[in-house]
C-alpha cells in the first residue's frame, strides 16, 4: 500500500480523486493517520457469536463522525490505479522487479525516466509525481 507521505504528495501535486467503490483513504492530522477507510456500500467486520468466529453485516454504522469532506482526505491510489494514470500520461510505462526492489520506466517523448522504490506502487507514484510536477 502507497505511504500516506506519497499519497499526500500525490494529492498536493494536483491528482483528481474520483471515489469508487472500494478506494482507500486516510483521514489525516485527526489522530487517524494510520487508519484505513475502505469506500464500501456493505459493511462488514468479524465478530465472535456464541464462542464462533463470524463475518456479521450492518447496513448503517453509527459513529461519532458523521461525514469528512473529500477535500480533508488523502486517497490511497492502489498499484492498478496509479499504473493506469501513468500510462494516461506517458507513451510507454514499464515494471521491473530486480535485487529487491522495483524501478518505473517511462518514456515521454524522446526521453526515458526511471524511478525506483522498495513497492510497485511507490514506484508508479514516483513516476505519476514526476509527470504532475
Amino acid at each position: 500500500m502507497l505511504s500516506l507521505k506519497t499519497a499526500a504528495s500525490l494529492k498536493n501535486a494536483g491528482l483528481e480523486w474520483k471515489p469508487e467503490l472500494l478506494d482507500t483513504f486516510i483521514v489525516p492530522d485527526v489522530g487517524l493517520d494510520e487508519r484505513v477507510f475502505v469506500l464500501t456500500d456493505m459493511m462488514a467486520e468479524v465478530s465472535v457469536l456464541k464462542g464462533w468466529p463470524a463475518i456479521t453485516f450492518h447496513g448503517v454504522v453509527e459513529w461519532a463522525l458523521d461525514y469528512v469532506l473529500q477535500t480533508e482526505v488523502v486517497w490511497i491510489p492502489r498499484e492498478d490505479q496509479l499504473r493506469t494514470l501513468i500510462e494516461s500520461k506517458a507513451s510507454k510505462v514499464h515494471l521491473l522487479f530486480q535485487e529487491g526492489s522495483y524501478t518505473c520506466t517511462l518514456k515521454r517523448g524522446s526521453l526515458e525516466h526511471l524511478f525506483k522504490a522498495d513497492s510497485a506502487a511507490e514506484a508508479y507514484a514516483a513516476g505519476l509525481l514526476f509527470v504532475l510536477t
